[in-house]
This record gives structure tokens, C-alpha cells and sequence, in this order.
């Protein structure tokens, strides 16, 4: 290649933390600079930053995606109390990843990325397993309240029409509750998507709820996607000899463990949340797993499914070599090249976005892995590298098919 592949169209970048932000400046300037002229609107998400603009970049960074309609953003830190103690925070931050998601109200869709000589832990597994995540309310949008006395906590609401309370709990002492929320609008947005979603990965979708126990927060979950199903995609998942299933959270778990993947299997915020983790890791790592949240506006924000790395980046920090994972948070340039280009007709970059990909999947195949690929690898040669070696094996090989 002679010319660097020019962008027409900024593409959201959303930095981040810790190790992951390390390896994402990496990624720029050994796989992304030397081939493409990116044209990037930039937002610092760093734990520092939000604290410097009380979160307020966070929403911004969410507002460009609507503007531009693709994003990527590294892995950011969740600040917990420690984490409060170690950055010096005014504030426990929310988790950007669900600022965002409840902003663009989406679908946050998970694929493992299946290597040949790394087999799953469950041995059955043969095809992926996609994780479709509500990415709205439930507990992540939860109201608190925290009793430090006996009293009587209500569930209330005051509509034009409506006006409806409960008793929640006659607290003899201290306890705590909690409250959640969603809305129709936001559910069948959910439910579009992942019919939608699985007619083009021509996969049979699954849905899950507690709807025996929750008998009117999940049921309406359920009544939504039946009733949707029945109305506007029977017909068309029939003609693509696909099936929509719907059982309890439990039943579903259960038939997940037994077969053989090659499902889409949608859940609830919390459930998708706990469940992609598990895929993830029983398909090797969470560092294979894609991940990509889909509005139904049409806005897409892509990043790696892991968190910063934490223990890598504080050995970093004492100058020792790592051998950490880069290939989600790679993907997830890829998968945000590869929309950036679709949208704006610019073969070039889509066709460069993939053979980065497919140049990054042969490395491990072919033996050069970072550590924890080693351990779970069925192959006699294995080449342990550490992060930046990695890297610039990548760039090596990518500069042969480019």
C-alpha cells in the first residue's frame, strides 16, 4: 500500500484507563497511523478527566455518537470505595459504559472470537454463543435509599390517570431498598434489535426471564417480545428457518450448558451483564469477545467486553513487562473501521479492518500468543510474547497482506 486510507466521517474515540489505555495507544500507533489517516473527535474518559469535568465528558463523548453515529472507547475503571481512596475522587462515578448505553438506549450485542486451537471449556461448544444485552435501566438506573431507622417504605406513582402506591416493607430497623425501572418504548426497541439481529446472523434467538416470580416487571419483558414476534417477524424468521424461543432464566441456563452454541441469546441488563462474562470465559477469555452496543436510531458504539487490566497496569507502572491481551480491544477498532467505512462507502477501510482482523487471528493460530492464550492452547509451539511484542508481530504480518 503507497497512501494512507483517508476517513471522510470522524469516528468517536473514547480513551480510557489503566492498562487498556496503555494498549490502546499501542494499537493507534503500530496497527491504525502507519495505514490510516484517522480522523478521530477525541474524549478523554480517564478516571482523572471525569473527575475533572464532574462526569460531564461522559455525556458528551455520548452526544457525539449520536452526531457521528460510531464510536469506540477503551476500558474504563467503575470507581468502587477503594478506588474513590486511590484516585482522590469527589464523587463514586457511575460506570461510563452505562451513561452511555442509557443514553443511546441500545442493545449491547457479545461474540466470542473462535480460534482454532483454542477450544472451550465446555466441550460441546461447536458455534458461538452471542450475548444480546438490554442496555437500559433495571438495576444499573436502580434509586437507593439506605434506612438507618424502622419505618415504612412505599412504591408510588402519580400519573394524569394513574395514581398508585404500595407497601414495600414495615422495617422493624435499619435495612435498604432499592428501585427499578423500564419502559415499553425502551423494551421493544430491544426486542426489534434482536430479532433484527438474529434474521442477519441467521441464528435462533432465545429469551429469558424470571416472568414466574417477577409477574408483572419481567412478564412485560415477555408479553413485549410474544407479541412483537407474533406481529411483525413470525413469517420472517420461518423463511430463514430460525426459531424464537422464549423460558425461564434458569431453563435457558441449562440448555446453554448442554448444547452446542449457535445461538443468539437474549437477556435482561444484569443477566447480560453476568452471563456474557461467563460465555466469554468459557469460550477462553474475556479477552476474545466482541462487543458492540446497537441503538435503534442507528448509532453504534464499539469496545473490548474486559475491564483496565488493574493488576497488569500497576506492574507496568513498576516498569515490568506485561503479557496482556490486546485482541478485544483491537476488535474493537476493527468492528468501529469496518461500520465507519460501510456507512460512508469506503470499501478501502472496511477491506483494511478486516484483514487486520484475520492477520491478528492467524498470529495466535500460527503460535505467538500473549499468556493467557498460552495456557488454554491446544498447539505443541507456542511463542509467549509480551503486550507490545504482540503488537509488533501483528504489524509485521499485517504489513505482508496489505
Amino acid at each position: 500500500m503507497t497512501k494512507k486510507i483517508k476517513m471522510t466521517t470522524p469516528i468517536v474515540e473514547m480513551n480510557g484507563d489503566e492498562m487498556t489505555r496503555v494498549i490502546w495507544s499501542m494499537i493507534k500507533e503500530k496497527l491504525l497511523e502507519p495505514f490510516i489517516e484517522l480522523k478521530c473527535e477525541y474524549y478523554d474518559l480517564g478516571l482523572e478527566k471525569r473527575e475533572k469535568t464532574k462526569d460531564q465528558i461522559t455525556i458528551e463523548a455520548a452526544k457525539a455518537i449520536k452526531k457521528y453515529g460510531v464510536g469506540v472507547k477503551c476500558a474504563t475503571i467503575t470507581p468502587n470505595a477503594d478506588r474513590v481512596k486511590e484516585y482522590n475522587l469527589s464523587n463514586m462515578w457511575k460506570s461510563p459504559n452505562g451513561t452511555i448505553r442509557a443514553y443511546l438506549d441500545g442493545t449491547v450485542f457479545r461474540e466470542p472470537i473462535i480460534l482454532e486451537n483454542i477450544k472451550p471449556f465446555v466441550q460441546n461448544w461447536t458455534k458461538p454463543i452471542i450475548i444480546a444485552r438490554h442496555a437500559y435501566g433495571d438495576v444499573y438506573s436502580a434509586v437507593e435509599i439506605k434506612a438507618n431507622e424502622a419505618g415504612i417504605s412505599r412504591l408510588s406513582f402519580e400519573g394524569e390517570n394513574q395514581k398508585e402506591s404500595k407497601i414495600i416493607k414495615e422495617f422493624e430497623g435499619p435495612g435498604i431498598l432499592q428501585a427499578m425501572h423500564n419502559t415499553d418504548k425502551s423494551i421493544k426497541s430491544f426486542a426489534k434489535a434482536c430479532f433484527n439481529y438474529a434474521l442477519d446472523k441467521k441464528m435462533d434467538l432465545w429469551f429469558a426471564t424470571k416472568d414466574t416470580i417477577s409477574k408483572i416487571y419481567d412478564h412485560r419483558f415477555k408479553d413485549i417480545f410474544i407479541e412483537i414476534f407474533a406481529s411483525d417477524y413470525k413469517e420472517k424468521f420461518a423463511k430463514s428457518n430460525i426459531e424464537f424461543f422464549y423460558t425461564l432464566i434458569d431453563d435457558v441456563v441449562a440448555r446453554i450448558i448442554r448444547g452446542n452454541g449457535g445461538v443468539l441469546w437474549a437477556c435482561k441488563n444484569y443477566d447480560g451483564d453476568v452471563m456474557s462474562d461467563m460465555v466469554a470465559n468459557a469460550f477462553g477469555s474475556l479477552a476474545m469477545m466482541t462487543s458492540v452496543l446497537v441503538s435503534p436510531e442507528g448509532f453504534y458504539e464499539y469496545e473490548a467486553a474486559h475491564g483496565t487490566v488493574q493488576r497488569h497496569y500497576y506492574k507496568h507502572q513498576k516498569g515490568e513487562a506485561t503479557s496482556t491481551n490486546s485482541v478485544a480491544t483491537i476488535f474493537a477498532w476493527t468492528g468501529a473501521l469496518k461500520k465507519r467505512g460501510t456507512l460512508d462507502n469506503l470499501d478501502e477501510l472496511v477491506i483494511f479492518a478486516k484483514k487486520l482482523e484475520n492477520t491478528c487471528l492467524k498470529l495466535i493460530e500460527m503460535g505467538t500468543m500473549t499468556k493467557d492464550l498460552a495456557i488454554l492452547c491446544d498447539g505443541e509451539k507456542v511463542n509467549i510474547v509480551n503486550t507490545e511484542e504482540f503488537l509488533d508481530k501483528l504489524k509485521e504480518q499485517l504489513k505482508l497482506v496489505i
